[in-house]
This record gives C-alpha cells, sequence and structure tokens, in this order.
C-alpha cells in the first residue's frame, strides 16, 4: 500500500531526526583531535591558562557583591522591600552579614592567587580574607558620606537632573564613580584582581574607564561619560567636573618589549588641583603635567605640560564651510 503525502513526510522526518543526532565516525576522529590539540597547547608558554593552580576569584560573585553594596550604600534604592526606619537595621543586618560571606570568600581566593602566582608561602589565606572583608567594612559609613557628596556634585552640576533619586537611579558617572571608590578601598590594601575586575565591569556598561589606583577626592562629577578614561596614578582634587570623552592618560611607553616594566609604580598620569573643569574630549598626559587650581580646559584640547592656576586654556576655533542646496 501506497504512503500518503502526509505519511511520507512524518517518515522522511524521523530518518532526518535519527540522522542528526549520530556522529559519523570521521567527525568524530576530528573533534577528539580539537580536544587532543587544545589539551596539548596548555603546555605552550606562549598561550594563557589556569591548570593547577589555585581557585581563582569569581567574576559573576564580585558583580553580585557590588549589587549588594549598591543596596547598603544607598538602602531603600536597589532593595527587593520597603525600607522604614523601624526595618532599617534589621535589613542592613542581614545584608551585611550576607555581603561578609561572599566578600570574605572572594577576598581570601584572592590572596591565595596572588601568592601562588609568585611563590610566595601561603598561609592562613582563608582567616585574611576574612579579616580584610572586616576592615573594608569599617570603612562603608565613611564610604556613604563621601558618595552622597559625589551625588550633590551631579546634581549641582548638571541643570538636567530633576532629583537626587534620578542620579542615584540612572546615572552612569555615579556609578562608575561608586564602583570605583569601592574599589579604591581595597587597591589600597594592595588586595590583587578584585579591584580591576570591579572598575572593568563598571567600565563595560558605562563606557568610563576609571583606574582602581586613581586618586580622586571629594564631590567628583562626571557628566555624560562616555569614553572618560582616568589612568592608575591620577591625582584629582575636589570639585573637578569631567564631561565625556575625556582622558587623563600617560604618554606612550617605550616600544622595547619589557618598556612597559621599567614605569611600573612610577607616576605616568596628570594632577588635576582643586575646582577644574575639563570639557568633552580633552586629552592631558603625562606624570609631571599639572592642571592648576580653578583652571578651565575647553573641549578637544590635548596638553602634554602643566597648566597654572586659573587659566583658562583652549584651542583656536576651526573655519566652517557653509554651502546651500546646490552646494555653492
Amino acid at each position: 500500500m501506497e504512503l500518503s503525502d502526509h505519511h511520507k513526510t512524518d517518515e522522511l522526518e524521523k530518518v532526518c531526526e535519527f540522522q542528526e543526532d549520530q556522529w559519523l565516525p570521521s567527525q568524530e576522529n576530528r573533534i577528539r583531535n580539537v580536544i587532543a590539540e587544545m589539551a596539548r597547547s596548555c603546555n605552550d608558554d606562549k598561550t594563557v591558562d589556569h591548570i593547577g593552580a589555585a581557585l581563582i576569584p569569581s567574576k559573576d560573585e564580585i558583580i553580585r557583591i557590588l549589587g549588594m553594596l549598591q543596596d547598603v550604600l544607598f538602602p531603600g534604592f536597589f532593595g527587593k522591600q520597603e525600607l522604614s526606619p523601624s526595618t532599617l537595621e534589621y535589613h542592613l543586618g542581614a545584608e551585611l552579614v550576607n555581603l561578609f560571606e561572599a566578600l570574605s570568600t572572594q577576598l581570601s581566593r584572592s590572596i591565595r592567587h596572588e601568592c601562588r602566582r609568585t611563590d610566595s608561602l601561603c598561609v592562613k589565606c582563608v582567616q585574611k580574607g576574612r579579616d580584610e572583608a572586616i576592615t573594608f567594612m569599617e570603612k562603608l559609613p565613611t564610604l556613604r558620606q563621601v558618595l552622597g557628596l559625589d551625588v550633590k556634585a551631579h546634581y549641582d552640576g548638571d541643570p538636567a537632573a530633576k532629583s537626587l533619586d534620578e542620579i542615584v537611579f540612572s546615572y552612569p558617572g555615579l556609578y562608575a564613580i561608586f564602583v570605583y571608590r569601592v574599589a579604591h578601598e581595597l587597591f589600597l590594601r594592595s588586595i590583587p584582581l578584585m579591584p580591576r575586575i570591579m572598575t572593568e565591569h563598571a567600565h563595560s556598561i558605562t563606557g568610563i574607564d576609571i583606574n582602581p589606583g586613581a586618586t580622586i577626592g571629594k564631590e567628583f562629577f562626571i557628566d555624560h561619560g562616555t569614553g572618560v578614561v582616568i589612568g592608575e596614578t591620577t591625582n584629582i582634587g575636589d570639585r573637578v567636573r569631567i564631561y565625556q570623552g575625556v582622558t587623563l592618560g600617560a604618554l606612550s611607553v617605550p616600544r622595547e618589549s619589557e618598556g612597559g616594566n621599567s614605569l611600573r609604580g612610577q607616576k605616568r598620569h596628570p594632577t588635576i588641583e582643586n575646582d577644574v573643569t575639563i570639557y568633552a574630549q580633552a586629552t592631558i598626559l603625562g606624570g609631571e603635567t599639572v592642571i592648576g587650581a580653578r583652571s578651565v580646559i575647553g573641549g578637544n584640547v590635548w596638553l602634554t605640560s602643566s597648566v597654572p592656576p586659573d587659566t583658562t586654556v583652549l584651542i583656536e576655533p576651526p573655519s566652517h564651510i557653509f554651502k546651500d542646496e546646490r552646494g555653492k
């Protein structure tokens, strides 16, 4: 009996499904070869892996810790429950206990990883991680005050801001500063890996690249923010305002393969004194470059030398060509 078109289609689909589930011998052998080559590549000192070493910190867990820190540093904004004066201490207690456990684990992993990486004797890394977690958490009340001044600086510097709440919820500049201030406290304690993981996470979602080693004063304001770069040895004073695309960077390292190593630990990035404003796309480079207090650096300015206090630096206005609809 001849099958109907409907039955023919069903049979064909079953055959195709069976074939899709099968590995041909040649395919299986090729996959095995890939696996073997990948394993062998881990013996090549020109590649990078982390085989046979201590467990490294978890990037996902560190990002989760940043969320927990947002909740305790800006209570009532990012949590899942409505807070009142009567529930605040209970809420903070629960959050801070959870924060301690998560933070101490990642700190211990970071410390242990650094010991193994440098062939140092690794002793009591878990206890060190817990001690460092408590030391960091003791800084949180002060961090809250500093971040409060940063929020106010954003409100004072941006007429488009409708409220402090809007800034806390949505401004990328404030988020990047929050992450930097958290990471900087860990950097000051010589915690490896974690500070840079934190600031690079903020970089990836805001476009603002602040190295955790930079020193930044109070009431810091970044408007718009996309493309801002602040290098490791930058010093920024109080009440500084920076706009999108600003680079506070270093001069190029020598082209020799070890050129960068000779500059590690040296002052490579500029110093920005109090009350300076730096407009969009300005570039300021070099460890000896100092922008004096209350100066204004105009948009697109390129500087590799110092500027005295109370100075405005502008570029020559470009010449414009106007054409009508006929191109004349």
